[in-house]
């Protein structure tokens, strides 16, 4: 019965603390946390929560869900045969679900290339994100983020992440977000399976622009950065919608680290897509 009496806001801090614990003992399992990086990461995590509790007194028993359930799907596909056989997938999928209160968040996505026959490419992102509102503008996050580049520096790249947002900008046709916060990462090199973990910082500017009545601009710049790497990641789009639900977008996507190990060439990877998007 005691449980049955929370108000949500409640649980869902319950929650939020119970997913940071178990992918936090997913991320290390095997090795001591260092003192100083545990310090951080609960002072971070007591931050989040105390922040939410002060702000939740005032809800109601069920929170008004402003927004069910939406989201998006893409799909990119390439197959060529002759002297060069080439295929190449790329999909995504993004969730959003607005409450008066809270806005959760989930994306993934997964791309592989192959010619011949031989994989050459593979990658999985998955990011999840949970916003505590304090006012319409700002809000206090919770953001996980696991990158795995089969073929890249690092395989995988985790991280844990909490912090402020803010809507810097917001009209009819214009939205800019910003985010800034702190959090715990862990690398391991794709070549050695060598691994480290450190301290890092978070920043994030999200902007969106509805050129014409169908067609919309977006914009993402992500920077992880602690002592031993700084991990970039951009993101540019320009969506033209065909009707309600179908819309073609035109994708291009860079992401650069500053120190990568011994036997790679590259710090930078691109990626220019062509997708066909299903909203709902």
């Amino acid at each position: 019965m005691a449980l049955a009496e929370t108000k949500p806001s409640q649980r869902d801090g319950w929650v939020f603390c119970l997913f940071t614990y178990i992918i936090r003992a997913l991320i290390e399992p095997w090795e001591r946390i260092g003192m100083r990086n545990l310090v951080k990461i609960l002072l971070a995590a007591c931050l989040f929560l105390s922040a939410a509790s002060v702000f939740a007194h005032d809800e109601p028993e069920e929170e008004e869900v402003v927004k069910p359930w939406e989201g998006s799907g893409e799909l990119g596909f390439v197959n060529t045969t002759g002297n060069t056989e080439t295929v190449a997938l790329n999909a995504k999928l993004n969730f959003i679900r607005t409450g008066k209160k809270w806005r959760h968040r989930f994306s993934g996505t997964a791309m592989t290339t192959s010619e011949d026959g031989n994989k050459d490419n593979e990658r999985y992102t998955m990011e999840v994100q949970s916003d505590r509102k304090l006012t319409e503008k700002s809000w206090l996050f919770g953001a996980f983020r696991w990158d795995a580049d089969k073929f890249g520096s690092y395989d995988p790249q985790v991280s844990l992440t909490a912090g402020y947002g803010y809507q810097l900008m917001k009209s009819e046709k214009h939205s800019l977000k910003g985010e800034i916060g702190a959090g715990y990462r862990k690398l391991e090199e794709t070549s050695t399976n060598n691994t480290s973990s450190e301290a890092i910082a978070r920043f994030l500017l999200d902007d969106s622009w509805q050129v014409f009545k169908s067609t919309a601009w977006t914009n993402r710049l992500l920077i992880e950065t602690g002592s031993s790497n700084t991990f970039t990641q951009f993101n540019t789009a320009l969506a033209v919608s065909m009707n309600a639900r179908f819309a073609l977008k035109l994708g291009f996507e860079a992401r650069n680290n500053t120190k990568i190990p011994p036997g790679d060439t590259e710090k930078t990877d691109t990626i220019t897509s062509a997708n066909l998007v299903y909203n709902f």
